[in-house]
């Protein structure tokens, strides 16, 4: 997967200080899983759309202006929520690409504005999705609850 541009089709949050990436296809549950992390403890930053900046070797995600704040929930409507206003991108997970039961050990990365992040194949529909996301985090020695 090679994503470009700015903003990407992707949700994100920030958990322990970084920012996860939340990247897939319309109704493949990036808007779920990213309002089961917030219940979890996670900082919305975007909502379907995330904006990138590189600064130096750090990739920074932050919210477009227009949806910042604001998430859509499915059955409910778009609602506000408390948000981060941007963070160091930490971990990119694909929702477009079939999980296997044990990822590749190193990750592989996707090169987002000339940075590689690693990125993990991922199904957000799971009923333990929010937990094994934030255990990636972790596992990557990037934050996240114990």
């Amino acid at each position: 997967m090679r994503v470009a541009g700015n903003p990407i089709h992707a949700s994100s949050v920030l958990i322990g200080g970084r920012v996860l990436l939340i990247a897939g296809r319309a109704g493949s549950g990036k808007s779920d899983l990213t309002l089961r992390l917030i219940d979890r403890g996670a900082l919305l930053v975007a909502d379907d759309y995330t904006r990138l900046e590189r600064r130096g070797m750090t990739l920074i995600a932050s919210p477009p202006a227009e949806i910042a704040g604001r998430i859509e929930v499915r059955g409910v409507g778009i609602i506000d929520t408390a948000f981060a206003s941007e963070g160091p991108v930490a971990l990119l997970l694909d929702l477009d690409a079939p999980a296997d039961r044990l990822p590749e050990e190193p990750l592989p990365t996707t090169e987002l504005e000339g940075i590689a992040i690693p990125t993990l194949p991922f199904v957000a529909l799971e009923a333990s999705a929010p937990i094994k996301a934030e255990r990636a985090l972790r596992q990557l020695g990037v934050g996240g609850p114990s």
